[in-house]
């Protein structure tokens, strides 16, 4: 009789994924919370410091979240006066997200905080580098569809 026996937790990608995933979204939690902003209205900002505005649905699809929590999310923000959401004009099926002044104003912190990160994590520029493009080819062959 053949048994079949998992892994053992240390053999697992999936957690080492995971744990490195919760020790990073952690080392941000400090500087965030003085800013008053969670790590995932952080991730919104930084979309939005770099284009301004966009609609829920490019939202979603670069942030890799569902509506379903994208939408509360977007909620909050827009109560705290990070952000402001308004049907687009020319298409009223969408809602387009863009800064609000205290979003605009938290931009200032942008820089000092992705520097502070990469000098946590102690990887030199190349390493640094190569766990980035290590990490999206992992996400690109695992988020494809299989034949």
């Amino acid at each position: 009789m053949r048994t079949t026996k998992a892994p053992p937790l240390d053999d697992q990608l999936c957690f080492d994924l995971y744990a490195a995933s919760r020790a990073v979204t952690a080392a941000y939690r400090p500087v965030l919370d003085q800013l008053g902003i969670t790590y995932p209205q952080y991730l919104v900002l930084i979309v939005l410091w770099e284009h301004q505005s966009r609609t829920v649905r490019d939202l979603a699809a670069r942030l890799r979240l569902d509506h379903g929590t994208l939408t509360p999310l977007l909620k909050r923000m827009e109560a705290a006066g990070l952000v402001e959401r308004r049907r687009d004009h020319t298409d009223e099926r969408l809602v387009v997200v863009s800064l609000a002044g205290k979003g605009e104003a938290l931009r200032r912190h942008a820089k000092a905080i992705h520097c502070d990160m990469v000098d946590q994590l102690g990887l030199a520029p190349a390493e640094f580098e190569e766990l980035q493009d290590t990490l999206r080819t992992l996400t690109a062959r695992v988020s494809s569809p299989t034949s």
